[in-house]
């Protein structure tokens, strides 16, 4: 689909993205690359970096790979000082890396729970907090004192609860409550901006697919307000947008990308019902005595 933004809105911005290398995390590096970003991916699995990098230069997008596990302050260190020293500065860090499987608290060992927060929730917050003192020298917009930006990949699951994913949702809660802490905090004393993105069903992941069997992915589909499912692209809109002046103001929000999938209800009654009831409550209101009978006063 094409953009709805001019392909120069990020020219010369620096983006590191955690878990760029596949996923909603290559969509965003590529569409950020397309408006003139130059990019850093940053992933655990040197073959797929590689893969992504070339996908990205076939496009002519200045782009380079860094092998590094969020989980280590040690990589995350190395991991920027390599951004900066090939591109000069780092105005946009996406964490986009995470994990995520199906289980039964039941069957979920605290190594397993403990696995998923490392990577989303204490992950987040080391690239965050390692980070700092490249982006509070960056430059968004004209001001050259102007801080960067933070995106935070986060998820709708913990805004009510989902079934089989209780490590993710508890990572995920954590996720929003950096985003919040560090908008107030270093919005104030670095003119940074820090928000999230909550992806909700997206179709065109293969963690998506893993996540469900087919038949389920297509009552799900059904079930959706919109009645479709999210793509990828969706999701890289909102962080172009975010990244950018256009959003220069939006500083704190967790931007919820998912069609209204997270406020389903099931609808108990057919819509042919509900009209029906409606008229019998017209009729009777408008057959109803208006004001008091003079017998009783």
């Amino acid at each position: 689909m094409e953009s709805p933004f001019k392909p120069d809105i990020l020219r010369d911005k620096v983006a590191l993205l955690t878990g760029g290398g596949s996923g909603i995390g290559y969509e965003i590096a590529l569409q950020l690359g397309k408006h003139g970003a130059l990019i850093a991916i940053m992933g655990r699995r040197k073959h797929v970096l590689d893969s992504a990098v070339a996908s990205l230069h076939i496009l002519g997008i200045p782009a380079i790979g860094l092998v590094g596990d969020v989980r280590r302050r040690d990589d995350a260190v190395k991991t920027l000082e390599s951004t900066v020293r090939h591109f000069g500065r780092l105005d946009i860090l996406v964490n986009a890396a995470a994990g995520n499987f199906l289980v039964a608290p039941e069957d979920l060992s605290p190594n397993g729970f403990r696995t998923v927060l490392d990577i989303d929730s204490v992950g987040t917050f080391t690239m965050c907090h390692e980070a700092l003192k490249y982006l509070k020298k960056g430059g968004q917009g004209k001001d050259p004192a102007t801080g960067g930006t933070i995106i935070n990949i986060s998820a709708t699951l913990h805004y009510t609860a989902t079934w089989y994913q209780i490590h993710v949702s508890a990572a995920k809660a954590a996720v929003d409550s950096i985003t919040r802490s560090l908008a107030l905090e270093w919005g104030t004393d670095y003119d940074i901006r820090v928000n999230g993105i909550a992806p909700g069903p997206i179709g065109d992941t293969a963690g998506f697919s893993k996540l469900a069997p087919d038949e389920i992915l297509r009552e799900a589909k059904e079930k959706m307000p919109l009645d479709r499912l999210g793509e990828k692209w969706d999701i890289a809109m909102a962080a172009v947008y975010l990244t950018s002046d256009a959003g220069k103001y939006v500083n704190g929000t967790t931007l919820v990308v998912d069609g209204g999938d997270w406020l389903h209800k099931p609808r108990h009654l057919p819509k042919d019902a509900v009209k029906q009831l409606s008229r019998a409550v017209e009729k009777r209101s408008r057959d109803a005595p208006v004001g008091i009978p003079k017998s009783k006063l």
